[in-house]
């Protein structure tokens, strides 16, 4: 009976186990997830840099989207210079953004090439496919 009841503990953990897995992005808070979890959402990727005028202009606007459809859309930018730490944080309160910024590129797991010009925003549908790239503010 001890050893039944140690295989199915065994067998139980190995189960629960198998569904942690490696998260997809983290933000600069520490927040993790996967993208996966966002279907039925729109998924929206900015791309900025602290230097970039017209990212700086358009960071206002991006804010009010993503607070007034949180419900629908789930918007995450990215620091082009691959800035962290403090000085992420820095470039995030200057600009005054307040939607998460990621630590990371996830250009592998949604499979998309990193941009070339600024701003950049990938548009992602609610199947989790690129929908539309939009290049300038």
């Amino acid at each position: 009976m001890q050893k039944k009841i140690t295989t199915l503990a065994f067998l139980l953990t190995a189960i629960c186990l198998t569904g942690c897995g490696k998260s997809d992005y983290q933000d600069y808070l520490g927040n993790s997830g996967n993208f996966s979890d966002y279907k039925g959402k729109w998924i929206i990727i900015n791309y900025w840099a602290a230097w970039c005028k017209p990212c700086i202009e358009e960071i206002p606007e991006l804010n009010h989207l993503a607070e007034k459809h949180a419900d629908s859309v789930v918007l995450l930018g990215i620091d082009y210079d691959g800035n962290q730490a403090e000085k992420l944080q820095q470039n995030i309160d200057k600009l005054g953004i307040t939607f998460p910024v990621l630590t990371s590129e996830p250009t592998e797991i949604l499979h998309y090439q990193r941009p070339k010009v600024l701003p950049t925003t990938f548009i992602f549908n609610p199947e989790g496919k690129l929908h539309r790239t939009l290049i300038g503010p």
